[in-house]
């Protein structure tokens, strides 16, 4: 059991120095004796878990696809309105991207070139499908306007909010990343939402960036 436990954390430890590296260097320009070198592990050990860099970023991308799907059914059970589980779920997956190194590795793998293995869907095909039925949802709520077409814009969602941090790593410390996405909402409510409903949804981007500035 305590060399289970043992493996278990050496693991994780290469995973997060990975992903740390592959954020802050890019997956092309990170070698496997990087890893080795951030981790403070062996050859061997790093070999016994993942047999190629390949193998590393697919963990990457499992970890942050498990945290998307939490932050997903975290929204979907709490009776939102589907606009607001939508920026809710933005704002969410933006604090995983600040904490935690994983999360935001994965948001740079995303546009690397790495093969997403079956099972696992590529993160953008993910994203899409959500962000689409939340908008579609929204038309039938009244909450953006009813000739929006859900696929268009969600897709423009998808690719605003991750170019706001490839743009913004070079740029800007990820802190800065709720802004960004405060930002990404307030121009967003003001071309979709009708005029009467926009202050309940731009007051509710204010207050989620502000909880994250907060925590």
């Amino acid at each position: 059991m305590a060399r289970q436990l043992r493996a278990e954390q050496t693991r994780a430890t290469i995973i997060t120095a990975a992903a740390d590296l592959f954020d802050r260097q890019g997956y092309e320009s990170t070698s496997l004796s990087d890893i080795v070198g951030h981790a403070q592990v062996t050859k061997g050990a790093l070999y016994f878990h993942f047999a190629a860099k390949e193998d590393l970023a697919h963990a990457i991308l499992e970890l942050q696809s498990r945290a998307a799907q939490q932050v997903v059914a975290d929204v979907e059970g709490r009776g939102y309105s589907s606009l607001e589980a939508l920026m809710r779920a933005t704002f969410a997956v933006a604090r995983l991207a600040v904490d935690d190194p994983v999360p935001r590795a994965g948001l740079r793998l995303a546009t690397a070139d790495v093969v997403v293995r079956a099972p696992l869907r590529h993160p953008f095909n993910e994203w899409l499908d959500f962000a689409t039925r939340k908008i579609n949802g929204a038309v039938k709520e009244a909450d953006v306007h009813p000739e929006t077409d859900a696929g268009i814009v969600a897709h423009s969602l998808v690719c605003f909010f991750i170019g706001t941090r490839v743009t913004g790593r070079s740029l800007e410390p990820v802190g800065r990343l709720p802004r960004r996405v405060a930002e990404m909402w307030h121009l967003v409510i003001r071309g979709l939402v009708p005029v009467h409903r926009r202050p309940r949804y731009l007051t509710l981007a204010t207050q989620l960036e502000r909880e994250i500035r907060t925590c």
